[in-house]
């Protein structure tokens, strides 16, 4: 009997954009899809925050990131602005914040642990170069089925508390994030979530504020 195949976790090239846009657009198949260029400009920009998991070969998950200065964009963002629209001009050296701009999962490929790999990969980024934590701001796609009765503030903290079971926020806390609230607008046109977004945080246990964070300009191996 021949073995499961396993997800293996990568840096992303830039000969896997158009195979990641494929996949973008069946796990998003009502939202525009990254371009080419944007793509292209995520990894030039910043290509040790660009991840890419693959079973036989094939694409099955993604997870792009940036650093940011948190203290620019603590009091209020949207996905649009801290991304400078998917091109990660923001992205800065000096920061020391690894900001989670997407994870996305093939749909035949959840539940077989590429999700976790996606945001233990993110950890070892965070401890590699010495950035004190990881932010992202994630979609309650559970939230339609509740915004008639209820803010999204409290559908989130209902999740928290384990009443509610959202596929995104659940996740999350089970991978150990700290809840810290909810940004309203942040992806206006995601219909699921209202435009609400959820902000979670993991601090890095090994951070030592007395080191600069070790991020330099590497090529793609």
């Amino acid at each position: 009997m021949s073995a499961e195949p396993q997800p293996v976790i990568r840096r992303t090239r830039v000969e896997d954009i158009p195979a990641l846009i494929e996949l973008q657009r069946r796990v998003y198949p009502t939202i525009e899809p990254w371009s080419p260029d944007k793509l292209r400009q995520q990894v030039d920009m910043f290509p040790q925050g660009q991840l890419m998991a693959e079973m036989d070969g094939q694409p099955v998950g993604c997870a792009s990131s940036l650093v940011v200065l948190w203290n620019e964009w603590a009091e209020s963002h949207t996905w649009e602005e801290i991304t400078s629209a998917g091109t990660f001009e923001h992205h800065n050296p000096d920061g020391r914040t690894l900001y989670g701009a997407e994870v996305f999962v093939a749909p035949e490929a959840r539940g077989s642990g590429v999700g976790h790999l996606l945001y233990e990969g993110r950890r070892a980024i965070c401890r590699e170069f010495n950035l004190k934590r990881i932010i992202a701001c994630g979609r309650l796609p559970g939230y339609h089925r509740h915004a008639a009765g209820m803010s999204a503030e409290f559908y989130a903290r209902k999740v928290v508390w384990g009443d509610f079971f959202d596929p995104v926020l659940s996740f999350q806390l089970r991978e150990g994030f700290s809840y810290c609230g909810v940004v309203e607008g942040y992806l206006p046109d995601d219909e699921e979530s209202g435009g609400f977004a959820s902000i979670i945080v993991w601090l890095n246990p090994d951070y030592d504020d007395t080191l600069p964070n070790q991020l330099i300009k590497e090529d793609i191996p």
